[in-house]
């Protein structure tokens, strides 16, 4: 991969058929010149990306319990998107920086966000959920596809800097249509900025089909804005890596952006709050669960050898550690003190707040010795 960026070939016209290295069988799928960014990958190595998304899941299904059981305010399930997560993370530097939306839990995890700072936020006993310096990656955006706008802003400054460290901006097939995004896709090619925009196509923007707002493949918006774009399987967790290994390289050799389609699938609701009975056809679900990201990587290493029954415990048992901690970090909690909001708002004094703790804590003040 030391060849020049000029000698590179470009990534793939997003018209053609999206990559694919593992099929849903588990079957490994030639595809040139992507087989090349992942020749590398060993066995024991897609064991680990497969241990990965076995733990995400699992952390992923204790969440939702937590939230039904009154634990957790709301909590944006991931399932089903699991390898378009994982098998992006992991092929950034501790460096690169992370804008995400609500949704990557499965990013944050891999960036080595503590699993109680995962739910802070969602139980309503913290403003924000990390420390974004310690793990590179800024906590959650709620409001729709703003964290492009600061991908983009923060890789033009890492290229001003001199720096070779990337940005990535993940978002879901109904952000493309926020102004935002396409602010950010602007002002990226313009200055060939070292970010990589992240699109999780998972066919659903709340209770809206992806069919509703783009009548062709997302990716194809990209080259409008002169951003080479790319469509992956997104529950093909190989494809995944190979595909955002290489926009990564072209990012950090001076090549500007790259626009990543994942395509995948939302297996569960939008949040907690969502009923998607109500709008998903059935029988589209089981089409698309016949896609499973977790079974094909599971039926590629066992007919590998690669995984067997002893290490799919193991790995099991690690799951069921880790949802464990999830569940204790959660419930465990103390509850902040109200007037706690206030501390962190601004890094230097502000009148304005200080005026606004004084305000809040006469209020709770006035409840003193009151009965309840």
């Amino acid at each position: 991969m030391s060849e020049s960026r000029e000698s590179q070939p470009r990534a793939s016209a997003p018209h053609d058929r999206p990559v694919q290295l593992l099929d849903p069988s588990g079957r490994r799928v030639p595809h040139a010149p992507y087989d090349d960014y992942v020749a590398d990958v060993s066995g024991d190595q897609l064991a680990s990306l497969y241990e990965d998304l076995v733990v995400v899941r699992r952390l992923d299904v204790e969440a939702t319990a937590l939230q039904r059981q009154g634990e957790l305010g709301l909590w944006p399930p991931l399932l089903g998107q699991e390898a378009a997560q994982v098998g992006s993370a992991r092929v950034l530097r501790p460096d690169d920086f992370v804008f995400s939306s609500y949704r990557e839990n499965a990013v944050a995890y891999c960036r080595g966000v503590k699993l109680t700072e995962m739910l802070n936020v969602w139980r309503g006993t913290a403003l924000s959920g990390w420390n974004p310096y310690e793990v590179g990656m800024a906590t959650p955006a709620i409001v729709i596809g703003t964290q492009a706008l600061h991908a983009m802003g923060y890789a033009v400054g890492a290229k001003l800097d001199g720096e070779d460290s990337v940005a990535v901006a993940y978002f879901g097939d109904g952000a493309t249509t926020q102004g935002d995004v396409n602010e950010a896709l602007v002002f990226a090619a313009s200055f060939r900025a070292p970010v990589i925009f992240f699109c999780q196509n998972n066919q659903w923007a709340i209770s809206e089909p992806v069919t509703l707002q783009a009548q062709r493949p997302i990716a194809d918006r990209a080259p409008g804005f002169g951003i080479p774009s790319v469509r992956v399987d997104g529950n093909d967790v190989l494809a995944v890596m190979a595909v955002m290994r290489r926009a990564v390289e072209q990012a950090r050799e001076g090549g500007g952006p790259t626009f990543v389609e994942a395509i995948t699938y939302r297996m569960g609701p939008h949040t907690t709050s969502d009923d998607p009975s109500r709008y998903v056809d059935p029988l589209e679900r089981e089409e698309w669960a016949g896609r499973d990201p977790l079974a094909r990587v599971e039926a590629h290493l066992r007919e590998a050898g690669i995984l067997d029954d002893a290490l799919a415990a193991s790995i099991a048992r690690r799951a069921d550690e880790a949802a464990a901690e999830f569940r204790a970090g959660c419930t465990e909690q103390a509850d902040p003190p109200p007037l706690a909001m206030f501390d962190h708002v601004y890094a230097d004094p502000h009148r304005g707040i200080d005026e606004q703790r004084r305000q809040f804590g006469e209020y709770l003040a006035s409840f003193e010795g009151e009965e309840h």
